[in-house]
């Protein structure tokens, strides 16, 4: 079931905002300064690809350093990435068989706008 779940995310979503994180991630590597940033970015557009059977839980080392990076990553990223998530979450809602994916989505904008200090698992 999850691996339907994740073809049709793919499909109606997921590129599309594999694709920000991408492009969040390429602004992120080349200003060389944001380079941890750009990799939070590229991991979770990954994540974005392909969510169903994972979750994101709290890294119990994240600490001061993390909060710090999570506001400069809602200034120059954080922000648009999440809204790209509310703009999908819309467009899916407004189909019976949309409503999951656009949950799925509206569950993703607490980690677009703070995403470091936390990781991705594999559900068991």
């Amino acid at each position: 079931m999850r691996t339907l779940l994740n073809i049709i995310w793919l499909v109606l979503s997921g590129f599309w905002l594999f694709l920000g994180y991408a492009f969040a991630a390429l602004i992120m590597v080349v200003l060389i300064v944001t380079i941890p940033w750009g990799i939070a970015a590229w991991r979770i557009g990954v994540y974005s690809l392909w969510p169903f059977g994972k979750d994101v839980v709290d890294r119990p080392t994240a600490g001061v350093g993390s909060a710090i990076g999570n506001v400069v990553w809602v200034v120059l990223a954080g922000w648009w990435l999440a809204l790209g998530h509310i703009a999908s979450a819309l467009a899916l809602a407004i189909t019976i068989i949309g409503l999951p994916f656009a949950w799925a989505n509206l569950k993703m904008v607490p980690i677009a706008l703070l995403p470091l200090g936390k990781q991705i698992v594999d559900q068991p």
